[in-house]
């Protein structure tokens, strides 16, 4: 007998008869140590080929740079002062004051409906002002936590890797012409590379810019002896479209993926997507009431214009600091009434034509 799912559920949207509990990610950007093993094991696993030359970038520690075609784990290093760690804390202490329910446990007070509900139930980035505990202006975090990276009061590393969202109303899927991409059974959207085009639609509609066509690199400088830099061996599926399938291979076989198996801190979790978003609101709650305020939630809201991401992360500051979109939508949302306005245009249109016609006639 089929699985039932509930109407939110993006396999059992996608008309699957035996749907899975949707799987995705949890990265907790508060304990990842920027190894970038996440990095290496993806490409290992899926064969991608690297990208560039290795080198490391002027602005950063990092040589990849942006989630791409064939670096489907990016790991972000974002160094922070002194004054922007305190706006971070400032910004957070901003989202508790909005009067949101409480993350962590209920004050002895008298509590309201919505913030006696259970923190599996609770909306992102929440806790109430009366709960918040005191924060040190300089206060770089609790140094007795072995989690915690060795930031001080002046300087701190962001570290975060980034992956593929799996939206629940995933653009890319909407806009594909060839079939493609599709949902799987586990709520995740992979690209088959054999059917794809390469005509690009699904780039412009990923919100997230994580869709990308893979070249070869022919554009790479050369040296003196008129060697291309960095040359590589050849590479596979060069035009058409990649991203991460959340390891579908893996997953079918009932296997965590590559990212999340090799991650040596736990910084990125895996599992049944309902409990992930579970240990990320638990998380939050526990980094608050050490005082790290600055921890929110990115991709936990159903109510956003992507419905909710498969891959939610915890974030130390505000989602552009990351390069994310702060409020992402996916394109195809105006569809209804871009349709409807051309609809009433065209209409008018004909009847101008129609009322034209008959008065030349006079």
């Amino acid at each position: 007998m089929p699985q039932l799912a509930g109407p939110t559920d993006p396999a059992a949207d996608a008309r699957w008869q035996d749907v899975k509990p949707r799987k995705g990610f949890f990265t907790d950007t508060s304990i990842c140590i920027g190894c970038k093993a996440c990095e290496v094991a993806c490409k290992e696993w899926n064969h991608n080929p690297r990208d560039g030359d290795l080198d490391l970038l002027e602005s950063s520690y990092d040589n990849t740079g942006a989630l791409g075609a064939s670096t489907w784990r990016h790991v972000a290093f974002i160094e922070q002062g002194g004054d922007r760690i305190e706006q971070a804390r400032a910004t957070g202490r901003a989202l508790v004051d909005l009067g949101m329910p409480s993350l962590g446990p209920p004050a002895p007070a008298a509590r309201s409906s919505a913030e006696s509900m259970p923190a599996s139930a609770m909306p992102e980035n929440t806790m109430p002002a009366d709960t918040m505990p005191a924060v040190p202006a300089t206060s770089g975090g609790p140094a007795a936590d072995p989690t915690m990276p060795p930031d001080t009061p002046e300087f701190r590393w962001l570290m975060s890797s980034d992956v593929c969202k799996h939206c629940t109303h995933a653009g890319c899927l909407d806009v594909c012409p060839t079939g493609a991409l599709f949902r799987t059974e586990f709520g995740t959207v992979v690209v088959q590379a054999d059917v794809c085009n390469g005509c690009g639609t699904c780039v412009a509609g990923c919100p997230f810019g994580v869709v990308e066509r893979r070249t070869d690199g022919t554009a790479a400088p050369k040296t003196k002896r008129g060697e291309r830099k960095g040359e590589q061996p050849e590479v596979q599926d060069v035009g058409v479209a990649h991203k991460c399938t959340l390891c579908y291979d893996r997953l079918i076989d009932d296997q965590t993926p590559a990212c999340a198996q090799t991650c040596p801190t736990t910084s990125i979790k895996f599992g049944d997507h309902e409990e992930m978003v579970s240990l990320a609101k638990e998380r939050v709650a526990e980094l608050h009431a050490q005082g790290r305020t600055e921890a929110r939630l990115y991709g936990a809201n159903e109510l956003d214009g992507v419905g909710g991401t498969g891959s939610v992360f915890l974030l130390l500051d505000e989602p552009e600091v990351y390069g994310l979109p702060p409020d992402p939508r996916v394109p195809t949302a105006d569809l209804p009434r871009m349709f409807s306005r051309a609809g009433l245009a065209a209409a008018g249109m004909v009847a101008a034509a129609v009322l034209s016609y008959l008065g030349g006639r006079r």
